[in-house]
């Protein structure tokens, strides 16, 4: 079974593919810093997932996944890269710390339905789901456990307020995903 995306799939250079994966990068770089706080949590509303759910469609589940892994580092040794313009390790160690390490599994999650079922939307919409539903997962133990709180009581900081945007981020996602797909292959 091969990675269906254009830049996995060969049909693109390897140069297009690592032009890609930077762009896709700097993408999640300059959309996580944009940060709305959320009175009632700690985990602020950004739009870093969504911006992750359209590099699997443009990168595939390989490239995509580096290029999380590349924005961690970049934010780890300090760049202000991460929510509300902050960085460094303090910041992958605090309260939200567990969401953005999810971000990996997001990409992994979802371009491994992807790639399991080439063009399926289906297939797609389920990664995205299940790999929120993973990012959440680690999110929400690490707050607990940071924050002192009970699983629940993270649960309802940490997830609930955030489940009606993660829907249109998805469906979003699932809307351009495809059609950007398309354009990276004609280049």
């Amino acid at each position: 079974m091969t990675d269906q995306t254009p830049a996995a799939a060969g049909k693109i250079s390897r140069t297009q593919q690592l032009t890609l994966m930077g762009l896709m990068t700097a993408a999640i770089c300059i959309a996580a810093p944009f940060s709305i706080p959320v009175p009632v949590s700690p985990v602020p509303l950004t739009l870093s997932n969504l911006v992750i759910y359209m590099a699997v469609y443009i990168l595939g589940m390989k490239l995509a996944t580096v290029s999380c892994v590349t924005y961690l580092i970049l934010g780890a040794v300090g760049l202000p890269i991460f929510s509300s313009f902050s960085g460094g390790l303090g910041k992958l160690a605090g309260p939200t710390g567990g969401y953005l390490v999810g971000f990996i599994f997001l990409a992994l999650i979802q371009g491994f339905l992807m790639k399991s079922r080439p063009g399926s939307s289906l297939a797609a919409v389920a990664g995205m789901i299940l790999g929120t539903a993973v990012c959440y997962i680690f999110g929400t133990v690490w707050l607990g456990v940071q924050s002192g709180l009970p699983f629940s009581a993270a649960l309802s900081a940490g997830v609930i307020p955030y489940l009606p945007g993660d829907t249109v981020k998805i469906i979003a996602a699932a809307v351009l995903g495809p059609k950007l797909q398309a354009a990276v292959k004609r280049v």
